[in-house]
């Protein structure tokens, strides 16, 4: 059953969804969120990974601003909340906290020391800091909003990192692609790929612009690079 933990770090402590696989010790992989908080989006994309033999935590990374924030795509409302705590949102403290819920999770004894991390939107360019940041194993960004100010770090990228760009996102203009794929396209531990005519969040359930197929060829392709990478 899905459960909820505590993180505590030399700043504070904060909830994480946590879901777990049939069979452990297993790898783990932290889910990291939309700027929707821990919804039900992110909660069953943890349910999804666990489901496929994963440890998922997922942290509650808006606890610095306001903690338990669960929200959807689906009113103006709601959107003009998640651009509020994007706009408030601290990077430099996110990826402070997805590390502290790395070694959490590398704690846990229901892990068998790999840890990942998957991250989407705020979340996708969470997954790259944390791919040069941090030891995660192996890191995964969907359609990452902003990677492209962050391109000076890509030489400290030293595990693999996969990342899924939206050919037609709203968010990641094409000259923004154009420079993550002239910098990341021939490292060695990075893979990209492309999805022609998609747009942002192509892989959020519900969504306005959801794809089924790209969702789920990209799913394919990400638990692809977690086996590789987590084994």
């Amino acid at each position: 059953m899905p459960e909820t933990r505590k993180i505590t770090t030399p700043a504070g402590a904060f909830d994480a969804y946590v879901a777990a696989p049939a069979q452990t010790p297993a790898p783990a992989i932290v889910v990291i969120q939309e700027i929707f908080g821990v919804n039900a989006v992110m909660r069953g994309i943890s349910d999804h990974f666990a489901a496929q033999g994963y440890l998922a935590v997922c942290p509650d990374l808006f606890w610095r601003i306001e903690p338990g924030i669960d929200i959807t795509d689906q009113s103006d409302a709601e959107w003009k909340r998640a651009f509020e705590l994007f706009n408030a949102f601290d990077v430099e403290a996110g990826v402070q906290d997805i590390a502290a819920s790395i070694e959490a999770a590398r704690a846990d004894p229901r892990c068998n020391g790999k840890v990942g991390a998957v991250g989407f939107c705020l979340g996708g360019l969470l997954a790259y800091l944390t791919a040069v940041r941090t030891d995660a194993d192996a890191s995964v960004g969907y359609y990452g909003v902003g990677i492209e100010r962050y391109l000076a770090e890509a030489g400290k990228l030293v595990r693999p990192l996969t990342l899924h760009i939206a050919e037609e996102d709203q968010f990641v203009p094409k000259p923004a692609q154009a420079m993550i794929k002239s910098a990341l396209e021939d490292h060695p531990q990075a893979t990209l790929y492309s999805y022609p005519g998609r747009d942002h969040a192509f892989a959020r359930p519900g969504g306005e612009h959801y794809d089924a197929k790209d969702a789920a060829l990209a799913d394919q392709r990400t638990l692809a690079a977690f086996k590789r990478g987590l084994g």
